[in-house]
Order: C-alpha cells, then sequence, then structure tokens
C-alpha cells in the first residue's frame, strides 16, 4: 500500500512548485510591463501604487518558494495565502489586455 505522506510529497512537488514558479514568471512580467509601458488609463500614483503591490506579493512568493526548497519541498502554502496572489495576477492580465487594445486601436 502507497505510503500516505510520500503521496503527499509527490503530489506538492507536481502541483505546488510548478505553480510557485508560474507566480513568479507572472508576476515578473507584470512588473516588466508596469515599469517600462506608460497605461494611459491609469494615472501615474494608480501606477506606482500598482508597482508596489505587485513587488511585495512577488517577494512573498519567491520567500514561500525559498522555503518550500529548503524544506526539501516538505512544506507547503495555505491556499488563503495563495488568494491574493491569484487576485492580483488577474488585475495584472485585465490590465495588460486592456493596455494591449489600447496600442491595437
Amino acid at each position: 500500500m502507497p505510503d500516505p505522506e510520500s503521496q503527499n510529497t509527490e503530489l506538492m512537488q507536481q502541483v505546488l512548485e510548478p505553480l510557485l514558479e508560474d507566480f513568479i514568471y507572472w508576476f515578473d512580467r507584470s512588473i516588466s510591463m508596469i515599469e517600462n509601458e506608460r497605461l494611459s488609463f491609469m494615472t501615474e500614483a494608480e501606477q506606482a501604487e500598482l508597482l508596489s503591490r505587485v513587488k511585495e506579493k512577488l517577494r512573498e512568493v519567491q520567500s514561500a518558494n525559498l522555503l518550500f526548497k529548503a524544506t526539501d519541498k516538505q512544506v507547503g502554502v495555505d491556499v488563503k495565502a495563495m488568494v491574493p496572489w491569484h487576485q492580483l495576477l488577474m488585475e495584472c492580465q485585465a490590465i495588460a489586455i486592456r493596455h494591449r487594445r489600447n496600442n491595437e486601436g
């Protein structure tokens, strides 16, 4: 019979590791867009505030990722901690889509 603890570790590695990497990738892309593009539908203060929030969440994800790796992938991340990351990522995606549409027309 398979060891449940071993299965949990394997599941965490298969799901959590790529998920954290995805968050890092997309937050990095968002930072690049916010720093290098003028988002005409946002004030400069709104854009700066968004950049600050994305950088803060990126640091949180990077810390969780470091802890995950430092513990030999034995520590998970509470879903409640991921919800704000996901919400901000969806906000950034909507902003990127809007920016792209504004630049097309």
